[in-house]
């Protein structure tokens, strides 16, 4: 089912959009937030502090679109931030700690949409919280697919091609490929 793009009766709720690398995540989560700007609701976005590929203050999507942003530390700053906004959006939210599902479900309650964007599983295939927290607590999922960079199929895999064996590596394509279940190879280091 489609999200609605106006909050009814001030009725909350959360969206999650989740897939691999170069799965359009970032781009859907910018449509959404445009359309609610459209609308003339007041809309707040947020990305972890460590995520700084591309702009220190814009969400930007690997195809280059983009929105102005906070930056955050911590999850529980998007409560002051966030607290006159009517939609609220967070990207990368792998990169935040379990406190963002609490955070969520805090802004919702309050009669807020929340819609988060993020990977949903590692470069491991091992699902990557919060994001399986937020999936079991959201009105609304989107999983978004890529395109096999070796043939082509949909893909809903992350590939790291460096031999880094730390969980989070910010990186683009000079790190990561999508591919299918079919070409994609496990780490052997896990």
């Amino acid at each position: 089912m489609t999200p609605p793009t106006v909050v009814p009766n001030q009725s909350g709720w959360i969206e999650v959009i989740c897939g691999s690398m170069f799965s359009g995540k970032t781009e859907e989560l910018i449509r959404r937030l445009r359309r609610a700007q459209i609308a003339k609701q007041r809309v707040e976005i947020f990305k972890p502090l460590i995520d700084n590929r591309y702009d220190d203050e814009y969400v930007v999507s690997h195809n280059q679109q983009r929105i102005a942003s906070h930056a955050v530390d911590d999850a529980a700053e998007i409560l002051e931030f966030g607290k006159d906004a009517q939609v609220l959006g967070i990207d990368e939210a792998q990169f935040f700690n379990d406190n963002l599902v609490v955070v969520c479900q805090e802004l919702a309650n309050a009669g807020k949409r929340v819609i988060v964007a993020g990977l949903d599983t590692d470069y491991r295939g091992i699902p990557f919280e919060p994001m399986p927290q937020l999936l079991a607590v959201a009105e609304y999922i989107t999983k978004t697919l890529a395109i096999c960079m070796s043939c082509g199929n949909p893909a809903s895999f992350t590939q790291r091609l460096t031999k880094s064996t730390e969980r989070v590596v910010v990186g683009a394509s000079d790190v990561y490929e999508a591919r299918c279940r079919r070409c994609y190879e496990p780490p052997k280091d896990g």
